[in-house]
């Protein structure tokens, strides 16, 4: 449904007061915390081991299966999970099986907010109890978006089971929108139904949602307080896994996302197309990241593997002709580097990317000039969480649960380790230095 601009723009002339932006060091409001940067500025830990008690904070227990990264907000770290009727089946590591898991049975979504400083549950409220209409991949849950707040509202995006919004403070349902049935899966193989992964993102009072699956492609945007759609935009794209990263460009709000057929950037009040680039990997997975004028896009599977920088003032079709790395509107490029699953992250004048094979590069973010190149283990387990920055030290975790601290900077130095003693795909989150995790059966903080 798409509204007319002028009663659009009357939709959020009346709506409420916008809540309080986040504020950088406390929250981190949705996938990778504000604008999915990644960063929170004070120290982390340097080793710790769940195992032994060394290190936690505290350690709870959670029902069901997810990849959802945990979110905060001031006294309050939230999470979203699937609840199934027995024991879900994960395959982790490094193999190529594209089939689903089977029919599972009914499920229950739900959303769940515990206490920031003790890990004692403030509510547990259902969204909503389904047989999935979509089967997951053996490596994914029912629950991979990661949720959204803006400190009034929790937004959890179940795929095909909807979009719900619920009081952050008391965890009261306060509307759900029905997206019909997205199945996002291997484009060329319909039958490997995957699983849902995009995250919502608030920004300003709306809610923004990017739902590339078989048919129907869209980007949209909802009212946070009501639910109320204000604009979709249909994208012609295959199915993708990456989120949208909100960001200005003369004074406009624009939202860039990942794809494979077109990679792009959106007008966040009308949802119209401000620029587009036909990307790498056929299985766009990493969220876009913003720093320095430019945006960063990379995809792995099949193609060139590229890394893309974007400038913020793109426009038009911005693709690249080829054996061509950089035109007006691409600052550079690079092929083969690209990462598959985790999302990159930028401190200062450094990119840094993980791939899902466990090796780590660093690049000039400003020219693209390669740093380093190493790998973090034995190179015999999967990364699929994504990097995150607390002060100086980058958190990179192994589907295993191990977590390789090493130095932000532009040489690679090894810092410390840490054992979750569980197994981990979903990214962290970070608040004031303390590391929130969520591992196949517990949430655990990190200090």
């Amino acid at each position: 449904m798409r509204f007319p601009l002028a009663v659009l723009a009357l939709g959020l002339s009346a709506a409420p007061l916008l809540a309080a932006p986040p504020v950088p060091g406390r929250d981190w409001p949705g996938f990778r915390g504000i604008r999915a940067a990644g960063v929170d500025p004070a120290n982390g830990p340097l080793a710790w081991n769940v195992a032994e008690g060394k290190g936690v904070a505290w350690k709870v227990p959670v029902p069901g299966l997810a990849h959802a990264s945990p979110v905060v907000w001031d006294d309050k770290v939230c999470i979203v999970t699937a609840v199934g009727p027995k024991p879900a089946e994960l395959k982790v590591g490094l193999y190529g099986d594209i089939a689903p898991v089977a029919d599972e049975g009914e499920h229950e979504y739900r959303a769940m907010c515990f206490d920031r400083a003790s890990g004692r549950l403030l509510w547990n409220q259902l969204a909503k109890k389904a047989v999935p209409a979509i089967k997951r991949h053996t490596k994914a849950t029912h629950a991979n978006a990661t949720p959204a707040t803006d400190g009034k509202v929790l937004v959890a995006m179940f795929g095909s089971e909807g979009l719900h919004a619920f009081d952050l403070a008391t965890g009261k349902p306060l509307w759900s929108q029905d997206l019909g049935v997205l199945d996002a899966g291997f484009f060329m193989v319909p039958d490997a139904q995957w699983g849902f992964g995009s995250s919502p993102v608030i920004e300003q009072g709306v809610v923004y949602v990017q739902a590339d699956v078989q048919k129907g492609s869209f980007l949209a945007a909802f009212d946070a307080a009501t639910g109320r759609e204000l604009w979709r935009t249909p994208r012609a794209d295959v199915p993708t896994w990456g989120s949208p990263t909100p960001y200005e460009h003369g004074g406009q709000l624009r939202l860039a996302v990942n794809g494979f057929r077109h990679a792009g950037g959106y007008d966040a009040k009308t949802g119209a197309e401000v620029w587009r680039m036909k990307a790498g990997g056929d299985i766009p997975i990493p969220t876009p990241q913003v720093a320095h004028g430019l945006i960063f896009l990379t995809s792995s599977h099949g193609g060139p593997r590229p890394i893309y920088a974007v400038k913020a003032s793109a426009a038009g079709d911005v693709s690249l002709a080829a054996g061509v790395a950089s035109n007006d509107h691409v600052a550079w490029s690079v092929e083969r580097d690209g990462a598959y699953m985790p999302t990159p992250v930028v401190v200062g004048d450094t990119l840094f990317v993980l791939r899902d094979n466990g090796t780590v590069s660093a690049w000039d973010a400003k020219t693209g000039a390669k740093l380093f190149l190493e790998r973090l283990g034995e190179g015999n387990s999967g990364y699929t969480a994504s990097p995150v920055v607390a002060g100086d030290r980058l958190y990179l975790t192994s589907e295993e649960g191990e977590t390789h601290v090493i130095r932000a900077g532009r040489s690679f130095e090894r810092l410390g380790q840490g054992a979750l003693g569980e197994t981990l795909l979903a990214s962290p989150a970070v608040s004031g230095g303390t590391l929130y995790f969520r591992t196949r059966g517990h949430l655990v903080a990190i200090r």
